[in-house]
This record gives C-alpha cells, sequence and structure tokens, in this order.
C-alpha cells in the first residue's frame, strides 16, 4: 500500500483544502452583491511594504492583518518569516528571535517604544539570566505593526547590537468604525497527546463622534497541550553526554574480551562513547491568559494622549520522565547511584563492563580534526556476574509552573508650535518567571549489561537492556530491577522590572536638505533578581513515606517514540511515578520552618541597572535621497550584590524559629539561610556546619557613544538604494555580571574563586549595510542586502582573567586576594547577504513570498557564534479571493550552536580538550537543520462571520542535536502537530 511521505502528505492536504474551498466559493449560489473591504493578505502586504520602501532605515515590516492570515500563534511565529530573523523553538511554538546570526540575548524587542520584560515559563530557564525576552507570553492578536530595524538609528533605544525591534499595538482612535469588534472562538488539538484545548480571543473598540475619545479591550484564553518525546545521550558523570575510552580506567577492556573482533584494547583508546541511550517523556500544558486595554484622548490636532496596558499569564505545569543508562560507570567499575564513585560488587569482587561486538567509524569533526567514534556496541559485565548498576529512572513534576508579563505605558504627543513637537513616555513592566516546586525521585536501576546502535542523526538509536527483570519498579530475588536512591525539590522565582522615561523633541528646519532634528533623553531605572528556595525535609531516610503500591506508578505510552523512527526492537518502555505520586511525597516529608531557611544564598541574584542615555539627529530629504545621522550617548550602571562564601565555621548559624544572630567577625553575613545545611527531625543542630555567605555589592559605570548613519537614494522611482553604518550595544547578560563566588581555593601561595565579572563591559559591535530594493509592482519587490559587524566584547567564559576579589583563605581565614575564574571578552565577526522576493501571480488572487539569508560568523577563539545559523530562508505562497484566503509557510533554518540558557560565567564551554591525542576546542552542542511547514485558511462564510484552521509543523519535524559530528548524535526530539479552528465574528 502506498504510504505517503510526511511533507507531501502536508502539502497535497494544503492544496486539496485550498482547491476545495475555492470551489466552495465558486459554486455558491447567486445572491444579492456585497460590499467587501479588502484587508486581508494583499492588503496588509501593501501596507507593509510601503513602511519598508519609505522608511531612511533598512526595515522589515508585517502587519495585523499579515499576523492574521498566518498560521502564527505568539509574535516570535511571525517574526520568524523575516529574512535575516530566526528563533529558538521549544515544544514547536517559536519563544525567541534572533537577528543576522547571533543569538536572542543580541536582540532588542520593544513594546509602544519601551521595553517589556516577561518571565521565562522552564524551570532551567528562569535559574538563567538572559537578556532575551521570551514572546510565548504575547499571542499574535496584540499586533498592530511590528518594525524590525536592520539598521541603528541614534533615536532608536539602545541595547540591540543585532537589530531592535518595535511592536506597537493598536490606538482607539485609528479605528475606521465608532464601535467595531471581534469574538474569536476555537479550538486547538494537539495529535502527539491526542489532547484538545480551547483557544479564544475578543477585543471591543469604541470611540465618540467627535473622535476625540476612545478605548480598546482586549481578552484571550489560549490554552495547549504539549507533549515531546527524546532520544538522548544524558549521562550522570562524563563528557555531558559523551566522553572518551580510556583501559587505564575501564579495566574490562582487554584483548581477550575483544577476542574475535580484529580489535585490540589499544585501538580503542580515545574512541568517543555515548554515555548511555536515554530516552525522556515529557507533557505539559501551556495555558495562557490576558488582556490588553488602550485609552486615547486627542481633543484638538495639537495634542495626543494614549494609555496602553498589558497583562498574560502563562500557567505551564510539566512532567518530565527520564529513563538514563549509566555505560561511563558500567565501563569504570562504579556501582554507586547516579555514577557516584562507588566501587562495583559482585560476590565480593569488584567487576568492569567489557566492550563487545564493537563498530568503530571515522568521524571528521566540526573543527576539521578526524576522531573515531564507537557507533555501536554491547556492553556487558562478564559472565555470572550478579546485577549491577546499569541506569536510572526518574521523574519531575515541576508544580506552579508559570510565567507572567505586563506593561503600562503613557505616550504624549504635543505639538508646541507648527514647527516644535515634543513627546513623552511613561512605562513600566515586570515580568516574573517561577516554579513553585521542582519535585523529583530517582531510582536506580540494576542489570547486566546494555547493547546500543546509533543510526542516523534522525533516527533513534536501538537500545536494550539485559538482566534486569521485569519493568516495574522494586527489587527482584537475583538483585536486579529498581531501587530509590535520590530526591530533589527546589523552587524559583524570577522578577525582572523596569521603569522609564523618554523625553523626545522634533524640531523642522528648512536649512537645505536638514527638514528636521530629533532629540531627547531616556533613563531607565531596571532591577532583576532571582532566589531559589529548597523546602526542608524532615529525614535524611529516602524511603519514609516512599510510594508504594501500582497505583502510584505509571507506565510511559505504548506509542513513545513513534515519531522518531526508532528501530525494530528497541527498549522504548518506562514506568514513572504519577504526579500525585510525587506531590504526597514530598508533602509527607516536608518539615515547615521559615522562608529565610529555605534560601539558598549561593545561588541568587540581586542586581539594579540604571540606563541614562541622551541623542541628537538630523533627518535628511532631497530630490531623490533622504536619511538621517545622529549620535547617542549612553551611560550604564550597574549595582550587583554578589554571594561571597565564608570559610566555613566563621560564622554562627541561626536555628529556624530562633531570633536571628549576627556575626562579630563579619557582620554582613547572612546567619538565617541554610545554604544545603539540613535540620532534620532528632539531628542535633550544628551552628558551624556547611559555608555561609554574604552580599558585597559592586558598582561599575560604562559610558559610550554610539553614532549612526542612514542614507536612502532612489535610483529611480521604483529602485530604492540604501546605506547604513552603526555602532550598537548589547549589555552582558546578567549572570556575567552578578553571579556569585563559589569554590575559594588556594595552592602554593595561589588563591583562585570562581565568579562573576562586574567589570565586562557591553559588547560593541560597528557594522555596515548596503542594501537595494525594486518595488516593480504592486505588492511585489526584489531585494538584496550585505551586512557587516565587527564586535569587541564577546564573552569568553571559563577563563583566569585579571579580575580579583579580596576574600578569607579557608586554611588560615586571613583575607587575601583571589584570581577570579570567570568570563573574559574577545572580539567576533559577522558578514551576511539577504535576498527577498515576493509577487502575486497577475490578478488570479495567487502569489508567493521568499526570502534567503546567510550569515557567516566567526569568533577570535575560532568557533561560530552562539545561536548563529548560516543559512535560513523562508518560502510562502498564498491565495486570496473576496471569500478564500489560504497561506502555505515553509520555514528553514541551519545548523547552529545550541543554548537554552544564559551560560555560566565559569563554565568552560570555551576550553581546550584533548581526544585521541588531538588538542580542540570542548564540543558545544549544535542544533541541526530543521524545515516546518505551516497553513492557514480562512472563509467569509458572512461578510461578519469567518471561519478559520491552522496547523502548524504540517511535516512533524525531528528536531537533532549532534556533538563533534553527525555521528555524535546528542538527542532527537519530536512534538507533533497542532491544528486549530476558529469562529471569527467581526462587527
Amino acid at each position: 500500500m502506498f504510504k505517503q511521505k510526511p511533507l507531501a502528505a502536508a502539502v497535497s492536504m494544503a492544496v486539496w483544502s485550498l482547491a476545495s474551498m475555492s470551489a466552495m466559493a465558486q459554486d455558491a449560489p447567486a445572491g444579492p452583491i456585497q460590499t467587501v473591504e479588502v484587508t486581508g493578505i494583499r492588503a496588509s502586504m501593501a501596507q507593509s511594504l510601503a513602511v519598508k520602501k519609505n522608511a531612511s532605515a533598512n526595515v522589515e515590516v508585517i502587519t495585523a492583518e499579515d499576523v492574521g492570515k498566518m498560521p502564527d500563534r505568539n509574535l516570535a511565529d511571525s517574526l520568524q518569516r523575516l529574512s535575516g530573523v530566526a528563533v529558538r523553538t521549544d515544544y514547536d511554538e517559536a519563544e525567541k528571535v534572533a537577528m543576522r546570526g547571533t543569538n536572542p540575548d543580541h536582540t532588542l524587542i520593544l513594546f509602544n517604544g519601551h521595553t517589556v520584560s516577561g518571565g521565562d515559563w522552564y524551570f532551567g530557564d528562569q535559574l538563567s539570566s538572559s537578556r532575551s525576552t521570551s514572546l510565548s507570553l504575547m499571542p499574535s492578536s496584540v499586533l498592530n505593526q511590528a518594525v524590525v530595524y536592520k539598521t541603528s538609528e541614534a533615536k532608536l533605544v539602545d541595547g540591540g547590537m543585532a537589530g531592535t525591534i518595535n511592536v506597537s499595538t493598536r490606538k482607539p482612535l485609528q479605528q475606521k468604525e465608532r464601535l467595531s469588534g471581534i469574538v474569536n472562538l476555537g479550538a486547538v488539538y494537539a495529535d502527539l497527546p491526542s489532547k484538545a484545548a480551547h483557544d479564544t480571543n475578543a477585543s471591543l473598540n469604541w470611540k465618540n463622534e467627535s473622535n476625540t475619545f476612545g478605548f480598546i479591550v482586549q481578552g484571550f484564553a489560549q490554552k495547549r497541550h504539549v507533549r515531546r518525546d527524546s532520544a538522548s545521550r544524558f549521562a550522570y558523570v562524563g563528557g555531558s553526554g559523551w566522553d572518551v575510552i580510556d583501559t587505564k580506567t575501564m579495566l574490562g577492556i582487554t584483548d581477550e574480551s575483544l577476542a574475535g573482533t580484529g580489535y585490540k584494547a589499544s585501538d580503542l583508546n580515545g574512541v568517543r562513547l555515548p554515555g548511555s541511550m536515554s530516552t525522556e517523556y515529557v507533557e505539559s500544558v501551556r495555558d495562557r491568559k490576558g488582556g490588553m486595554f488602550s485609552m486615547q484622548f486627542k481633543p484638538n490636532q495639537d495634542l495626543d494622549m494614549t494609555l496602553t496596558g498589558f497583562h498574560s499569564e502563562m500557567k505551564a505545569n510539566n512532567f518530565g520522565r527520564l529513563n538514563a543508562g549509566a555505560m561511563f560507570s558500567m565501563l569504570k567499575g562504579l556501582g554507586g547511584a547516579q555514577g557516584a564513585a562507588t566501587p562495583t560488587d559482585s560476590k565480593g569482587q569488584r567487576v568492569y563492563a567489557q566492550i563487545k561486538n564493537p563498530i568503530i567509524t571515522t568521524e571528521r569533526t566540526v573543527y576539521g580534526h578526524e576522531l573515531k567514534v564507537l557507533k555501536a556496541a554491547d556492553i556487558v559485565y562478564p559472565a555470572g556476574t550478579t546485577p549491577q548498576y546499569i541506569g536510572e529512572t526518574e521523574g519531575a513534576y515541576r508544580d506552579g509552573a508559570r510565567a507572567t508579563s505586563a506593561f503600562l505605558d503613557l505616550d504624549v504627543k504635543y505639538r508646541v508650535t507648527p514647527d516644535l513637537t515634543v513627546k513623552a513616555l511613561l512605562s513600566s513592566t515586570k515580568g516574573v518567571g517561577e516554579t513553585a516546586l521542582d519535585q523529583g525521585l530517582t531510582y536506580t536501576r540494576y542489570g547486566t549489561g546494555v547493547s546500543y546502535k546509533l543510526g542516523s542523526l534522525y533516527d533513534a538509536p536501538f537500545v536494550k537492556y539485559y538482566g534486569t527483570g521485569p519493568n516495574v519498579p522494586g527489587m527482584n530475588p537475583d538483585g536486579s530491577g529498581y531501587v530509590l536512591t535520590g530526591r530533589a525539590a527546589s523552587g524559583v522565582t524570577t522578577n525582572d522590572r523596569e521603569n522609564s522615561l523618554n523625553l523626545d523633541a522634533e524640531y523642522r528646519t528648512e536649512l537645505g536638505a536638514l527638514r528636521s532634528v530629533d532629540f531627547g533623553v531616556r533613563h531607565a531605572d531596571h532591577r532583576r533578581d532571582s532566589a531559589r528556595r529548597f523546602p526542608q525535609l524532615r529525614t535524611g531516610n529516602l524511603n519514609d513515606n516512599a510510594p508504594t503500591g501500582a497505583f502510584n506508578f505509571q507506565p510511559i505510552p505504548a506509542d513513545f517514540g513513534s515519531g522518531l523512527d526508532g528501530p525494530a526492537g528497541w527498549d522504548n518502555t518506562s514506568w514513572t511515578l504519577t504526579p500525585e505520586a510525587l506531590k504526597a511525597y514530598f508533602a509527607a516529608n516536608y518539615k515547615p520552618t521559615t522562608a529565610e531557611w529555605e534560601r539558598r544564598v549561593s545561588t541568587e541574584l540581586d542586581m539594579r541597572e540604571r540606563q541614562s542615555a541622551a541623542y541628537i539627529q538630523g533627518n535628511l530629504e532631497a530630490e531623490r535621497w533622504s536619511g538621517n545621522f545622529g549620535l547617542r550617548f549612553v551611560r550604564t550602571q550597574v549595582n550587583a550584590m554578589i554571594p561571597v562564601p565564608l570559610p566555613v565555621g566563621t560564622c554562627a548559624r541561626t536555628e529556624p524559629g530562633k531570633p536571628a544572630t549576627t556575626c562579630a567577625a563579619v557582620p554582613g553575613a547572612i546567619t538565617t539561610a541554610s545554604d544545603g545545611v539540613q535540620y532534620y527531625d532528632g539531628v542535633p543542630f550544628n551552628p558551624l556546619a556547611g559555608v555561609m555567605y554574604y552580599k558585597k555589592e559592586r558598582e561599575t559605570t560604562f559610558n559610550n557613544l554610539l553614532p549612526s548613519l542612514n542614507l536612502r537614494y532612489e535610483l529611480s522611482k521604483d529602485q530604492i538604494l540604501r546605506f547604513g553604518a552603526s555602532k550598537t550595544i548589547s549589555r552582558q547578560n546578567y549572570n556575567i555580571l552578578g553571579a556569585g563566588y563559589g569554590s575559594p581555593a588556594c595552592t602554593d601561595g595561589v588563591c583562585q574563586v570562581t565568579g562573576p565579572n562586574p567589570e565586562m563591559e557591553p559588547l560593541i559591535a560597528k557594522n555596515l549595510d548596503l542594501s537595494w530594493a525594486w518595488y516593480f509592482a504592486r505588492r511585489s519587490m526584489v531585494g538584496v542586502n550585505l551586512y557587516y559587524s565587527d564586535i569587541n566584547g564577546y564573552p569568553k567564559t571559563g577563563t583566569a582573567g585579571r579580575t580579583t576579589v579580596e576574600l578569607l583563605d579557608p586554611r588560615d581565614s586571613q583575607i587575601k586576594t583571589f584570581a577570579v575564574n570567570t568570563a573574559s571578552q574577545q572580539g567576533a565577526r559577522i558578514a551576511g547577504i539577504e535576498l527577498m522576493y515576493e509577487q502575486p501571480f497577475g490578478n488570479t488572487g495567487f502569489g508567493f513570498t521568499s526570502n534567503v539569508s546567510k550569515a557567516k560568523t566567526k569568533v577570535d577563539d575560532g568557533r561560530p557564534m552562539v545561536g548563529a545559523s548560516e543559512y535560513s530562508a523562508n518560502l510562502g505562497t498564498y491565495y486570496e479571493d473576496d471569500k478564500l484566503s489560504a497561506r502555505l509557510v515553509a520555514n528553514y533554518r541551519s545548523e547552529y550552536v545550541n543554548t537554552s540558557t544564559a551560560p555560566a560565567p565559569t563554565a568552560n564551554s570555551q576550553g581546550l580538550s584533548t581526544v585521541n591525542g588531538i588538542l580542540m576546542p570542548v564540543a558545544p552542542t549544535f542544533a541541526a537543520p530543521v524545515t516546518t511547514l505551516a497553513f492557514n485558511a480562512s472563509y467569509n462564510l458572512t461578510p461578519t462571520l469567518v471561519l478559520s484552521f491552522d496547523a502548524t509543523n504540517l511535516t512533524n519535524v525531528k528536531r537533532a542535536y549532534y556533538r563533534y559530528s553527525e555521528e555524535e548524535q546528542q538527542k532527537l526530539d519530536v512534538g507533533g502537530r497542532q491544528y486549530y479552528v476558529n469562529l471569527k465574528y467581526k462587527f
């Protein structure tokens, strides 16, 4: 029987839907002719191209109708359709936006001209301190227009090194009708979890007869079920899932054990080895609710005041399950839970796993070196060995996971004279990312071995475990099975907030080509804090109140991994505790103390950043050319309260429930926080146990001058040539500037400590941009952009720089100077080209949009920039008539160095490693190329009633990740398709 490929099936479905709906429109019975205003795809494209054509700077534009006719669920989905824009995607929903070969930290996103704070929903992102803005909280329906600035202007808010995106919301008095609105009722179905949920939003617009006052109110409630199936190399020890074979420590690899394979033990030294064949199963729900309002007062042509407020909250409880192998530990003869350094023991003897039936291939790394990889093998203990440690099974339920984003802004514009207009923008924004409790239990698995075979990058590997007994919790008489060996529970709250004031003025002149001058000032007070809590448990005995009974456990679904194309016979089964069992265990073992006691000061971030700026910009216009030039002065003042450790025993800790004590030796010591010291029932309290911290204030100030120039020249009425030159900045991630110090040590008179670098200057980019565009017909254009950026200050992590700090020597409690192992700075470069072409097909209603970008990046240390895809492309086709509009959009992104959180300033992600005698950079994790396909169609049942259908991730893409080359698959994810049906009533 013919089986259609996913891409072919998706395209066929989209084309069939398009043809059938068009036929419906043509076959509809004749009736009274009604006038339908054209406000769809074609009108929005014409509006977007008009703004792009007339702008002095190089910009991209999308409008509200443009978004409404695309299968976009949030603003990041919409922005990724533009040339030079790429997104970071989680669970097949775009979240964070990157521009021109950089990562999202270097793109500044504004709403109505001001920054917007937003929280992250995922625990790991909440713990990081990235400057990137998550758009998962911003539904597409809030958008009026988004302008993407690829070249800078002096009057733009600073902070977007790679580019700036300004999203404007609707204004009441811009609406055509006095009273109008939209009610959108719909549902979404996610095929992987096989669950449906609601998808609704509504808005109401009103203005008075004199068109001097109006308001808009909007609300949205959107819910989506999520599931992700993964195969990964997660391992508890060694190389983040990959390491090398070393026969000096892996004593089971001998010439005798390899007999008949053609290999000797020495042949395997330095061969790359995956640490495990893990499987991960994650379920989540995205429940997004919120609203927006806007009130506008314009009593005359001179005064215009608009107040806009927005709030969005997304609840995102998520439940992850992991079944991880332990091949590193098996080969090293380690039998302790989670890879601990406990020797294996079989009948009183230490045993080491052997490698049988090895298949070794040669890879060429991304750095051009050749390495050997163990693509398949049996990792088994010698015959007769009793069951040993072979891996872990765990589950973590993140309860109370949520993110919020809100802002309130007042925009006032007053024309003082016909030549002078002044503006004021006052804004306040706050975002919160929180997980009330991340709680999980780990069970150690005992058996006799594992077999594996890695396939292609986009296929799940074969894996099979031996001697583990039934796939249910509990130990078997022969020593196989599962034992509870670990638990963890913590919560995190990150707050990000900013208050800002912009004062701007425009003065019109008649000084030759100088037509106007813009000038103004801005001040923003930004605060960022992150705190992690660890609830106190009653006892150190893991088995107290441990879940028992079959009702507390559930199997992984039988269809797990069906979208990963796993091989026949692979072990894709496991079990996990239910969320209810996990929550009941930690609730039963929780010991109430105080919020202060549950603090981990060592992990806290406490920062204040004040940004001040002043600018002047001249705007030019002559017969065939126009542009602007300007200068912006920026001052950044950073105050960081940095946690600093004290030697054990320096200060006495306060027992929970007792009055707080003060430490005479260090008056600022935080004596009320546990910082990992336990307070178990029945155990005497030791006030001198554990590391204690105090907070030391570090203040730094950075001053930057940012010149800019934009020139626009009309080669003809429809051909525009632009040139841009500018200097831009991007501020370092918060954790680089203000994370805590840890692990102080002095050896042979040299003292070092890990920690932040509060003196890290902002990244500075010198940018050149040249573009040509030909608007050769209505809704048509072809264009090319060339650009180059020279960056100074790109972070290099894990280096011992010149930064020092005064700390107590833990050996003698004397104050000494410690060199800080932290981030340093280096140079980087970006060179790129962007091609764009869009055109309707005559008067048929059909047309297409397309763009392709290439960005070549290089960092001084020889690596590509984090988050940088060399290629990205979009191809969209559309059809529209008075009844039907439809779009099919494909998006491509090439491989890039992946990171989901801000890298720690002390993480040795840019160090060197010797592999098989070759000294090379430590392997990053690369995200492999991915192509997605989305479809949208809407049909006007009546002039006021519209039925729409959207489908995202039609090809059900597999997202693959690898290490040094595609031979080293690190992870493979699949998230399923989503289908949306909506009925929209417009009045």
